[in-house]
């Protein structure tokens, strides 16, 4: 699709996206910056190239999966040289970072799928034995798998809000009993499928989030899919119950900002040169592992 006398004007930022208007009513371009966030908040410094990983582990996995469930892509490479404000690309820099995708309402809820004990599911299972009301066998350490996989939805923060663990019945409350039971099959499904491809090429996903939303056909997949922000990741070889492995994923940040007991307001504190250096080699072998050595 070539775009290049067409206009596009801004719309809104998110924590890593910025979305444009288009000229086609019907469609959004969205734009993956190298920005970070974690614990809701976005992080001063930006991720060399994340962006550009983002939009290509999500537009593969898109591919791969729309015989699951129609997701928002519609073109993975326009071309953009104008503009009516807001300039904050060049064409050379929006190349293997922006997508047009197809307008949808978005679910109030994130929906999460837990194949492994990480994160904020064990910090509840260690509570309460459960994870969002979902009852755990006893004497589950961290990181280990999961009988089978769980569908454990959460609330949607705004920037600068926490996202919270929610029970099954209080997401169809937010969405509607029939959207959620719709909303965890397929989010099941498209676990178990990219669990058995990704456990081939040496990686687990021990949880990821996705996210939904309607159109008048119905429900699609948007924003973004097993990606390094989006996921877990940790390495199958070295992966073993008892702790949190080291990952190919953003909880590595996660990790350091815990390590120097941020308490996760305002300002936040700015990654040292190593941890950015770090981060970005995690997020290229993800990439690598997952699609480029198959």
């Amino acid at each position: 699709m070539n775009n290049s006398t067409k206009t596009f004007q801004f719309i809104r930022q998110g924590k890593v996206r910025d979305v444009y208007a288009t000229p086609d009513s019907g469609l959004l371009l969205i734009v993956a910056s190298d920005r970070i966030s974690a614990f809701d908040h976005v992080l001063p410094n930006t991720i060399p190239e994340k962006g550009l990983i983002l939009t290509k582990l999500s537009n593969f996995w898109f591919n791969i999966t729309k015989h699951i469930i129609a997701n928002h892509l519609v073109d993975a490479d326009p071309r953009i040289n104008h503009w009516t404000d807001h300039v904050r690309w060049s064409p050379s820099d929006l190349k293997g970072r922006s997508v047009l995708v197809r307008k949808a309402q978005p679910l109030k809820i994130e929906a999460i799928v837990r194949g492994y004990l990480a994160g904020s599911g064990w910090k509840d299972y260690q509570k309460t034995g459960c994870v969002c009301d979902i009852a755990l066998p006893e004497g589950l350490r961290e990181g280990a798998k999961l009988p089978q996989a769980v569908f454990t939805p959460s609330t949607k923060a705004d920037v600068g809000e926490h996202d919270e663990n929610i029970s099954f019945g209080a997401a169809g409350n937010l969405v509607g009993a029939d959207i959620v039971r719709q909303v965890r099959d397929v989010s099941l499904e498209l676990y178990n499928f990219a669990e058995s491809y990704a456990g081939q090429r040496g990686i687990i996903i021990a949880d990821t989030k996705f996210e939904f939303g309607l159109t008048d056909d119905g429900l699609i997949l948007i924003d973004e899919l097993f990606t390094p922000d989006s996921s877990r990741f940790w390495p199958a070889l070295s992966s073993q119950p008892g702790s949190s492995p080291p990952s190919f994923d953003k909880q590595f940040v996660r990790d350091y900002l815990e390590s120097v007991h941020w308490n996760k307001l305002p300002p936040v504190p700015p990654l040292p040169v190593h941890i950015v250096f770090k981060t970005a080699e995690k997020y290229k072998e993800a990439l690598k592992r997952l699609i480029d050595n198959p």
